[in-house]
């Protein structure tokens, strides 16, 4: 398993910007798929963005434009940078690392977007 460590959430006004990062205990060029998900309060879990080691991107549709996925291989840490916060942007973030043999989860981090 990969040990994942995320950080930054917190709460912020509607259009103001948060960056979350995401602490990997492994060489995160190793790693095939850099991802973050969220839960909202009584919903399930969903995807927000995907970047693989190649460097191919996957954002969900609510999301395009507005938050960009990124990775810095020297401090094998991936980021989320989120800009122009919605209130459904509430939730607890979490970070993945995919792997071909294992996949991995960070405990989260609460965004909590005030309107």
């Amino acid at each position: 398993q990969v040990q994942l460590v995320e950080s930054g959430g917190g709460l912020v006004q509607a259009g103001g910007s948060l960056r979350l990062s995401c602490a990997t205990s492994r060489a995160i060029f190793s790693i095939n798929t850099m991802g973050w998900y969220r839960q909202a309060p009584g919903k399930q879990r969903e995807l927000v963005a995907t970047l693989t080691n190649g460097g191919s991107t996957n954002y969900a549709d609510s999301v395009k434009g507005r938050f960009t996925i990124s990775r810095d291989n020297a401090k094998n840490t991936a980021y989320l940078q989120m800009n122009n916060l919605k209130s459904e942007d509430t939730g607890v973030y979490y970070c993945n690392a995919r792997t071909s043999r294992t996949n991995s989860w960070g405990q989260g981090t609460q965004v909590t977007v005030s309107s």
